[in-house]
């Protein structure tokens, strides 16, 4: 017997991952700590929870499906007209009705990659064709190649500033030139489900952007900053024409009472919500300044999250933060997100990542008479005799590929291209303020390089006619 035909295209959509909820570590100590999510840890604001309680009377009736006075609310925050605000559940839900309004099956929607989760899944759910364009290898959105990218099939342009998950954010030059790029016919949503956190001020607010450029549009949520993430509420400001398409494009009723209040409230509870963001971005400088001093190489962040780049280590630095009580969100063997949270769970968080970097595994190789720092989802430093560091290439894809044991000599191929060869002396410090030391090959390049006569090096290979060794 068979049943229903279903489109055979679903078994390839990618699964949307969620933020795992905390779980308390092996130790048995204490509660979990959640920074999976993105989360604003803090619970609602006591005039949030009076509107949600005195919607909750009539939730028998349906919401006001235009959300009328959430609408008036954020034209008059903004300071732009009603006709230009379209109301979705949440900014994955607007972004939802943005592409029913905007694509047809064929159309070519381009994004940067990695970035927010929801985007391959819902341009492919919608029929049209993902193009996703690399990050840059300091983790940022590579502009040039995304103007590149549009074609004539191009409907829509994704940027996420700052992206979810690097946090990095894009500023308003290269905004600027990026936008002369594209052409006028294909609309830009600028995603800022963050914007709120960003410190930066070259980084621009997107509604500037909009201001003066029809096909911009700026997409934003309630579920961040202002911690209505289980009432999920966001919004568009676009141009009329495009706001209209995207209001046509929504479920009815998508937007609850209870969430239309909240977010109401919320708009007029300016001072808690700033209060409540200090206190993450100064939660999130204080992370960064530790993690820093721990070993780890970072991207600033404009989010309330940090991003490490822990490659193929990724897998295991979960467990490690789940063992102690602290959920983190993984991407594959790329990397991990870390929200920002209260304190303590920050503190959990930072005593967590010591202890990894303390044991993390780093390798070092000595080429043409300089020292080489592989240390895994961080950095690639090349160190010279006298301890000091001659160029570092911040860990991406490409590398953490070349990383794997067949490609190793391709990546000290492209680290000998940043650093001049040298005829090696006698002894080498391993790395710039290190009190350890490496031998230098002995008669014929095959002495050991631990510094250990006894211990033989762990693997040897061949990079051009220099011959160098693997010490882990």
């Amino acid at each position: 017997m068979t049943g229903p035909r279903l489109r055979q295209d679903l078994a390839q959509l990618p699964a949307y991952t969620p933020g795992r909820p905390a779980v308390t570590g092996t130790s048995g100590l204490g509660p979990g700590h959640k920074l999976s999510s993105n989360e604003n840890p803090y619970p609602p604001l006591p005039s949030v929870l009076q509107a949600v309680a005195e919607q909750s009377a009539a939730f028998n009736r349906y919401p006001d499906m235009s959300a009328t006075h959430l609408t008036a609310a954020l034209a008059s925050r903004f300071d732009v007209p009603v006709d230009d605000i379209a109301v979705g559940a949440g900014s994955v839900g607007v972004l939802g009705q943005i592409l029913a309004a905007v694509v047809a099956p064929g159309d070519e929607v381009v994004y940067a990659w990695r970035s927010f989760e929801a985007y391959p899944i819902l341009v492919q759910v919608a029929g049209a064709t993902p193009v996703p364009v690399p990050l840059t290898p300091d983790e940022r959105h590579d502009l040039g190649a995304m103007a590149a990218a549009v074609t004539d099939r191009t409907r829509l342009v994704l940027v996420c500033s700052p992206n979810n998950p690097t946090g990095t954010a894009v500023r308003r030059a290269e905004f600027e030139q990026f936008l002369d790029r594209i052409p006028d016919d294909v609309l830009v949503v600028i995603d800022e489900a963050y914007h709120e956190f960003v410190t930066d001020p070259d980084v621009p607010d997107g509604l500037d952007l909009y201001r003066g450029r029809s096909n911009v549009a700026v997409l934003r949520t309630f579920s961040k900053a202002y911690g209505l993430a289980g009432l999920r509420v966001g919004y568009l400001i676009a141009h009329s024409p495009v706001a209209a398409a995207v209001r046509r494009t929504a479920p009815p009723f998508a937007v609850t009472a209870l969430a239309q209040a909240a977010a109401i409230a919320s708009l007029s509870a300016r001072d808690e919500l700033h209060d409540r963001v200090d206190a993450l971005n100064q939660g999130r400088t204080r992370v960064e300044a530790a993690l820093t001093g721990q070993g780890w190489a970072l991207v600033p962040s404009q989010a309330n999250f940090v991003w490490l780049r822990t490659g193929r280590d990724s897998a295991a630095f979960t467990a490690a933060c789940a063992a102690n009580g602290v959920t983190v969100r993984p991407y594959g063997d790329e990397g991990v997100r870390v929200s920002i949270g209260t304190p303590d769970a920050d503190d959990a968080f930072l005593a967590t990542a010591a202890a990894w970097r303390a044991q993390a595994c780093c390798h070092w190789v000595l080429v043409s008479g300089y020292v080489v720092a592989i240390e895994y989802g961080t950095s690639y430093r090349v160190v010279n005799a006298r301890g000091q560091v001659r160029s570092t290439l911040q860990a991406n894809q490409t590398f953490d590929m070349l990383a794997d044991s067949r490609d190793l000599g391709a990546l000290l191929e492209a680290l000998l291209r940043e650093t001049p060869a040298a005829s090696p002396p006698e002894s080498l410090i391993a790395k710039a303020g290190s009190s350890a030391s490496i031998a230098a090959p002995g008669p014929g390049g095959s002495g050991p390089l631990s510094g250990e006569p006894d211990r033989p090096p762990t693997s040897q290979h061949q990079v051009a006619d220099r011959q160098f060794y693997w010490a882990g």
